[in-house]
């Protein structure tokens, strides 16, 4: 199930637990994690992209290991809002996915590169060690702006004036 906003995947999470973010890139999968209270989200590791079957399978394993129940996949849409060739290789790696049996959400990872790019600058790490950490570090940047907006959705009063 793919979820098209965050109403729809805080729906299918009913009971929390923790998630995972992906940053999917052209050669690389960077994965994050949150904890099950969605308070804090950690970069985990890098993947490199091989065939579909071999990526999927890594998935599924991380996924087992980590008890994760869902996935926020960053969504990079052109800065106008509209998708470009790039967003709709995301959108079908997605759709594949959903072969795992969990709850995913597409998220908007605009800004994300470019403000992991900038702390990491701001930490005056060289450019071989933030090519190492970008794609990891944006997967816990798109997976922190999704919880960030799962606790506010979730804290929410639902009550009506009837």
């Amino acid at each position: 199930m793919i979820a098209g906003n965050i109403a729809e995947f805080a729906a299918a999470l009913p009971d929390g637990g923790r998630l995972g973010g992906l940053d999917v890139g052209t050669k690389t999968i960077g994965l994050a994690t949150c904890d099950a209270s969605w308070s804090f989200a950690s970069p985990a590791r890098t993947l490199s992209k091989a065939k579909f079957a071999v990526d999927l399978a890594a998935l599924q394993l991380w996924a087992a290991q980590e008890r994760l129940a869902g996935l926020v996949i960053g969504l990079p849409l052109n800065m106008d809002g509209t998708d470009s060739s790039r967003t709709q290789s995301v959108r079908a790696f997605a759709r594949n996915l959903a072969l795992l049996g969990l709850p995913l959400l597409l998220w908007d990872e605009r800004w994300s590169t470019a403000a992991v790019e900038r702390a990491m600058i701001a930490e005056d790490l060289s450019r071989a060690r933030r090519a190492e950490r970008v794609d990891r570090l944006a997967a816990a940047y798109i997976l922190q702006g999704a919880i960030d907006a799962l606790a506010r959705h979730t804290s929410e009063p639902h009550w009506s004036m009837s």
